[in-house]
């Protein structure tokens, strides 16, 4: 199966909190940014999960819908179930991450070409593995926040990688974990049918703060048009995966 935007070898390569039974900010279009500094989480390692569900409507086909016309008050409350296997689903979304360095480094970890990283030494970062089918678990991007100064700035994204539209279909959550402090949400929430891939947020080094903003902004291409949107300046081809 292919895909478009794999990275080439070698090439250069205010806030709103939530309950307190949650201990969670929930970063908003409205307050959109926080700074980990200020939530004493710099460090250890940050832990970035990407987790999703989709509608039964979605998955079970007709014999769903038919279930329905017998239980005809069910119309009124639509169902969400967790995607976990592939019969269920065919949909496969990627958590990946554009980085530039201190020392002007750019690169990308993202299951897509086997690019997972290392914690530590540069870039720092990890992916933890490729979930192709909705698990309960997600995809999980670890940071090593104890070489933040090592650390430009880092581009959050999600891409659907067998080009089939479906953020529509699908309710995303992308969870920051820091090594100390509240978790950061940030719900993918926003409807667009046809879009392809989203930055979800970024992290910036501002003289030794790092900021978290919140993006969620979908586009229709795939990490190339993510990367002229935020200006890394990379090159990019055609990828592919290994079938699972």
């Amino acid at each position: 199966m292919a895909f478009w935007d794999g990275l080439r070898p070698g090439r250069a390569a205010q806030f709103e909190s939530g309950n307190s039974a949650t201990s969670s900010i929930v970063l908003s279009k409205r307050n959109a940014t926080v700074s980990l500094n200020k939530q004493g989480a710099l460090s250890g390692n940050l832990r970035v999960n990407l987790s999703w569900r989709m509608r039964t409507s979605d998955i079970g086909g007709r014999a769903q819908q038919s279930g329905r016309l017998l239980r005809p008050l069910k119309l009124f409350k639509p169902e969400v179930v967790q995607a976990h296997t592939q019969g269920m689903v065919n949909v496969d979304l990627d958590l990946g991450c554009m980085y530039e360095l201190a020392d002007g480094t750019k690169g990308v970890v993202q299951p897509l070409g086997n690019l997972i990283g290392d914690l530590n030494t540069a870039p720092y970062i990890r992916l933890s593995g490729d979930d192709r089918f909705g698990a309960p678990s997600g995809e999980t991007v670890y940071v090593n926040l104890d070489k933040r100064d090592e650390i430009k700035r880092l581009l959050f994204f999600v891409y659907i990688y067998d080009q089939t539209p479906a953020f529509d279909r699908t309710q995303a959550k992308v969870t920051l974990y820091p090594g100390n402090g509240p978790r950061i949400e940030i719900e993918l929430d926003e409807r667009a049918p046809q879009a392809r891939s989203c930055a979800v947020f970024t992290v910036d080094n501002v003289k030794g703060e790092l900021i978290v903003r919140r993006e969620v902004k979908f586009v229709y291409g795939f990490q190339s048009e993510l990367d002229r949107m935020y200006g890394f300046g990379m090159q990019w081809g055609r990828g592919y995966k290994t079938r699972a």
